[in-house]
């Protein structure tokens, strides 16, 4: 039996939002003999179909898309919309649903209804930067977390010069937000830092997930770059989102760089200085969220050990006429 077992961050395959491994297959009794560990790692893709005018596209089958790597056809294993149970697709072409069960941690395994609902990590700057805004800010952020889907786990981290995970990732809304209710302000940005430490701690929990990150902009005291942090972002296929505070003619260098963290990764970013585009936002995500697709497969045999371009094809006629929104590919991780 495949046995999963979750791995360090750094450790993972940067193609995959469920890190896997293998039992290691040994080639010899003989004392001497290499021992060889075979890596299968699942691939988790979420992405949003919309018309011309914008709309979100639901009801869309599992027959109705194809997904390549690098032009390759990938097998889907399981598809679900929004947060509905998954279904797995068999090898006939039909689907059946995924039966909900615990899996026992002692042998690594994965519960299925991990894939039910999103894992929503909220990165909420407190730092000098949000003195102004900060009680309206916490207020928006509260107000999303409500408004999420009861399948949703959310956890809300802080951060100014350091990380603090004010509340853990959960179900239940009240704890989250008295977590949230603990905020205090701090002092310097180190945004890159807190972003990377969020994805890490993203990168450990099975099923999808995605990081919203609430800040003014700068960055003055990271010790990462922010193309370094997209890059794990991408290659983990965490979607980040980006809501803004910040002043878009004002500060430039943080605009473009939040632009390109939220699209290259599959997320959107917002520009939202008032109160009230701050929830328009938020709003805006949350809707993302419940009208997404989600799949899973383990890619097929690629010799690419560098970028490879992921690609959501609709095969009905009407393909012409919507819009596939989807992260552009991730890196493998090579080596054993």
């Amino acid at each position: 039996m495949m046995k999963f077992t979750r791995r360090h961050f750094f450790a993972t395959s940067t193609g995959a939002l469920i890190p896997a491994a293998a039992p290691a297959l040994l080639l010899g009794q003989e004392q001497g003999r290499p021992t060889f560990r075979v890596k299968v790692d699942m691939v988790v893709l979420s992405f949003t179909v919309t018309d011309s005018k914008g709309r979100y596209v639901n009801g869309l089958k599992p027959t109705d898309f194809r997904v390549l790597e690098d032009g390759i056809a990938q097998k889907v294993n399981t598809f679900a919309e929004g947060n509905k149970p998954p279904l797995q697709l068999l090898d006939d072409g039909t689907s059946k649903p995924m039966v909900t069960a615990q899996a026992d941690p002692e042998k690594g395994g994965i519960a299925t209804d991990a894939f039910v609902g999103t894992n929503v990590f909220v990165l909420f700057d407190t730092s000098n930067y949000m003195y102004r805004g900060f009680v309206y800010a916490s207020d928006a952020i509260a107000d999303f977390v409500r408004g999420l889907d009861r399948a949703d786990s959310v956890a809300v981290y802080t951060f100014s010069r350091n990380l603090t995970r004010a509340a853990s990732l959960s179900r239940d809304r009240n704890d989250v937000l008295q977590g949230l209710r603990t905020a205090v302000a701090g002092d310097d940005a180190a945004l890159y830092n807190a972003l990377l430490l969020s994805l890490r701690d993203a990168a450990k929990v099975p099923g999808r997930k995605v990081v919203i990150v609430f800040s003014n902009g700068p960055d003055s005291a990271s010790m990462v770059a922010p193309d370094d942090v997209r890059a794990v972002a991408e290659d983990e296929g965490i979607p980040i989102y980006v809501i803004s505070t910040s002043d878009v003619s004002r500060d430039p260098i943080s605009t473009g760089v939040f632009r390109r963290l939220a699209s290259r990764t599959g997320g959107k970013s917002f520009f939202a200085k008032t109160w009230q585009k701050q929830v328009e936002a938020f709003e805006a995500i949350r809707e993302d969220l419940g009208n997404s697709y989600t799949v899973t497969y383990y890619p097929a045999p690629n010799p690419n050990e560098g970028f490879r371009k992921i690609t959501v094809e609709i095969k009905t006629d009407v393909a012409r006429k919507l819009r596939v929104s989807a992260r552009p590919g991730y890196r493998p991780r090579t080596g054993i």
